[in-house]
């Protein structure tokens, strides 16, 4: 029984409900090809008769005693590549300095930057990470996170991949070491909104780039070139922005799925995934309240199209509700290229909801604090509008 008289506007409503639906997942399956895991080596041309490049593993390490060894110990077991590892230590309270040591001590190819205190207009990763590669000798940098872990040849892969394709700058995605349905859901969720991104930058199409803090290898002479970090000193999203300033430096980039090449302590429920993008949302969409507050009414509105669609009771209407189900083909297809659980991708469909949530609960407390807080250090919201590459 139909709770809505059957007029023009309920049919509008369905009609719009289901274009919106069908729009989005349509768009993501196209453009989902481009989002592909990194090849296997012997999949990739082989380097020629010059000298194999080496690469600086640039680490900012904050009180990581806890994993910082296990982290370190597999980057030393790339293989096929020649590597240091730098690890700036910015301001630790814990063993991390420690630890670092004496793995130093055992290899060589370790080095510590001690970081005492943060100099004004400076994030703290930012910070570390400048200090890091000002210290850093190789032909190129990879930028990654204390708690990552690399597989054994994704190094010599992504170079391989910066050869055939003749980039400056490799990125992958990165993959939470074990999560829960719902943390999986949630990264599924958190690729399907990089699809664009994907394949503007792997079509070299103009102002198309990617970068993530998990895998950032870029040419050590394009980094030089747009100034490095320092150029990123108050951008909180340091390595997305990365991506753009190798491109305006006539750099082109590849993105590849991290999946099991780059595995890290990260987004391993839904609440964390929520969490973790507290200080990053806002930043996402420039620090526009209006943007932030546009992407939560469009969804409100969506779900109320949703709501009025079923209360039709008309088959147009369920047509409409069901077409919201076609949210989970994209995530379907992530399960199926990263060996992911497909049962968290039928939740995909109500976790985009909650990344529209996230941006607007990331907007709301970033202004309600009237800055971010990372790592116990307090960046008032000004001066990071202020001082974020754009």
């Amino acid at each position: 029984m139909a709770l809505l008289p059957d007029t023009w506007v309920a049919t509008a409503i369905c009609a719009v409900v289901l274009c919106v639906f069908v729009a989005f997942a349509a768009s993501m399956l196209v453009n989902q090809r481009w989002a592909q895991p990194l090849p296997p080596l012997d999949a990739l041309p082989a380097p020629g008769a010059a000298a194999t490049p080496r690469v600086s593993i640039v680490v900012a390490a904050r009180d990581e005693a806890a994993g910082i060894e296990a982290a370190l110990r597999g980057f030393l077991a790339q293989r096929g590549v020649a590597i240091e590892v730098i690890v700036a230590s910015d301001r630790s309270a814990d063993d991390t300095g420690a630890i670092v040591r004496r793995l130093a001590a055992e290899d060589p190819r370790v080095r510590l930057v001690e970081i005492a205190t943060l100099p004004e207009r400076w994030l703290g990763k930012t910070h570390a990470l400048h200090l890091g590669a000002q210290a850093a000798a190789g032909d190129w940098l990879l930028f990654t996170d204390a708690d990552c872990h690399l597989s054994p040849d994704v190094i010599a892969r992504a170079l391989r991949i910066a050869a055939r394709d003749g980039v400056d700058h490799v990125a992958l995605t990165p993959a939470p070491i074990q999560a829960t349905l719902g943390g999986y859901a949630w990264h599924y969720v958190f690729l399907a909104g990089l699809i664009d991104w994907f394949a503007r930058a792997n079509q070299d199409a103009p102002g198309g780039y990617v970068g993530f803090g998990a895998f950032n290898l870029v040419r050590a002479s394009t980094y030089r070139a747009f100034g490095g970090h320092e150029a990123l000193r108050l951008t909180v999203l340091d390595d997305v922005r990365l991506g753009l300033l190798v491109r305006r430096a006539g750099g082109k980039c590849r993105g590849f799925l991290g999946g099991s090449d780059t595995r890290c302590h990260w987004g391993t429920t839904l609440g964390q995934g929520i969490r973790l993008t507290e200080k990053n949302y806002f930043a996402a969409v420039h620090y526009s309240g209006a943007l932030a507050w546009g992407i939560g009414i469009f969804v409100g509105l969506l779900w109320i199209g949703v709501a009025i669609a079923l209360a039709s009771a008309t088959v147009l209407g369920l047509v409409a509700v069901l077409a919201g189900g076609l949210l989970a083909l994209p995530a379907i297809v992530f399960a199926r290229r990263l060996q992911w659980p497909i049962g968290a991708a039928f939740l995909a469909p109500f976790v985009h909801s909650l990344a529209a949530y996230a941006v607007v609960r990331s907007a709301f407390l970033t202004w309600r604090r009237g800055g971010v807080q990372w790592r116990d250090t307090f960046y008032p919201l000004a001066e990071l509008r202020d001082g974020a590459v754009r």
